[in-house]
C-alpha cells in the first residue's frame, strides 16, 4: 500500500496509540520509519492514504493523541 500522508509524533507510545485508534476506526494506516527530512524526534511515524487526512486528524484530535505534525506528499516533496 502506498501512503501519501504521514503523522509525526513526539513519542513512540503516541504513535502506537494512534495506530490502535485509527485501525479500530477502519482507517488504513501503517507504522513506518519517520522520514528524516521531516523530523529526527521520534523514529516512528504513521502512514495513511491522502484521502483520509481530515478523518485521521479528527479521530486523533478527538482521542487527544499528541501529534508533532501531519504532512502530505505532493510534487515530489513533503508539505
Amino acid at each position: 500500500m502506498n501512503f501519501e500522508g504521514v503523522v509525526l509524533f513526539h513519542t513512540s507510545s503516541s504513535a502506537i496509540r494512534a495506530e490502535k485508534i485509527l485501525t479500530r476506526a477502519r482507517v488504513a494506516v501503517k507504522l513506518i520509519p519517520t522520514p528524516r527530512e521531516l523530523s529526527s524526534d521520534c523514529g516512528i511515524a504513521l502512514g495513511y492514504q491522502s484521502a483520509a487526512r481530515m478523518h485521521v486528524a479528527e479521530l486523533l484530535n478527538g482521542a487527544r493523541v499528541e501529534i508533532a505534525g501531519i504532512h502530505q506528499w505532493s510534487g515530489g516533496k513533503w508539505i
